[in-house]
């Protein structure tokens, strides 16, 4: 089982709910190491001095605030913790808002919150039943590792799911980031209609199984083949943008070609389902025949039974009729003897 990253409790009026939290996420980028070009010698980083050139020990080492002028406020670790010593263990519930009124820009990452132990199980079970019946995240601050949050608490299933989140001044203005915003297309309405094929021909259900990060598998390509020393095969390059002139053609491409590609996947779809009934077929068929075959078996052996029985029965018969014969004779010869006799007194 996974230790929890941060445990505390969750408070709302006068209702604290204690929790463990686990990061639901994990990255599985390609770990690299620096080396100096045509050596195997790694590059390291230490805590220098910049005034002496002497690597300083990570106990050693204290925050400072620039406050201008080249002046610094040195603050010990400690102090930081002192300033909140109650908020570092306690997640204020401020508001329940409704789940879609957040921008999904607010949100920064995914933690998943268990309950902190076996007592705590109920009234987790009530806020999380409570939020899911009225359709509401928590709205709530918490410090953690030396910062402070602002978080959102949703029921997922059996789950309470974690978001923390951006605070307002945070989010940066696109009107003041990106120079200039287009407005309203002024596109043609075949352009429109065009365009809102190709969205529909390509819409589909959500479902995160079906995408993978194939940039990560091609890196490791790429590792694999430089250590088997073979050739490295470059990705083709990004294409060229599409000018105004030939936007309605690349459109109509693009639904063809959307529309090709979902019935070739529909084909193929079939194409599994028939081999799939034909193997049954053929798999039912054969059971079939490897049932039929015993029948038979059983037929032919209880059929040969019987006419042996059969046999059996006539070579009785016959045996007892030459026994018949045998004594009819013996005694005819008997009585034929005594009449003899009888003449010759």
């Amino acid at each position: 089982m996974a230790r929890p990253i941060w445990t505390g409790a969750i408070t709302f009026g006068l209702v604290s709910v204690p929790v463990a939290m686990y990061s639901a996420t994990h990255d599985h980028e390609v770990s690299f190491h620096q080396f100096e070009r045509d050596t195997t010698d790694r590059i390291r980083y230490k805590r220098v001095n910049e005034r002496t050139g002497k690597e300083v020990e990570y106990d050693d080492i204290v925050k400072g605030a620039d406050v201008g002028g080249g002046k610094y406020v040195m603050v010990e670790p400690e102090e930081l913790d002192e300033i909140a010593p109650g908020r570092s263990r306690s997640l204020e519930i401020h508001r329940f808002v409704a789940l879609d009124e957040i921008d999904p820009v607010h949100y920064q990452k995914t933690y998943y919150l268990g309950p902190g132990g076996d007592e705590s199980a109920k009234t987790y079970a009530l806020l999380r039943d409570a939020m899911s019946d009225a359709n509401r995240a928590a709205i709530g601050t918490l410090v953690m590792r030396g910062k402070e949050y602002l978080a959102a608490i949703r029921p997922d299933g059996d789950l309470l799911v974690l978001e923390t989140m951006y605070f307002a001044d945070e989010i940066r203005d696109p009107k003041q980031e990106i120079d200039p915003l287009p407005g309203r297309a002024k596109a043609k309405p075949a352009e429109l209609a065009m365009a809102g094929q190709l969205i529909d021909s390509m819409s589909g259900p959500w479902k995160p199984a079906d995408f993978r990060d194939t940039y990560t598998d091609r890196v490791n390509d790429l590792v694999e083949a430089k250590k088997k020393g073979k050739e490295v095969t470059l990705s083709e390059p990004a294409p060229a943008a599409t000018g105004a002139a030939d936007l309605l053609d690349m459109l109509r491409q693009s639904v063809e070609a959307a529309k090709k590609g979902r019935a070739g996947g529909s084909k193929a779809a079939a194409g599994r389902k028939k081999t799939a009934g034909a193997s049954a077929s053929k798999t039912t068929g054969a059971s079939a025949s490897a049932k039929k075959a015993p029948a038979a078996k059983k037929a032919t052996t209880a059929a040969s039974k019987r006419a042996t029985a059969a046999k059996k029965t006539s070579a009785g018969k016959k045996k007892t009729t030459t026994a018949a014969k045998k004594t009819t004779g013996a005694s005819a010869k008997k009585t034929t003897g005594k009449k003899a006799a009888r003449r010759a007194a």
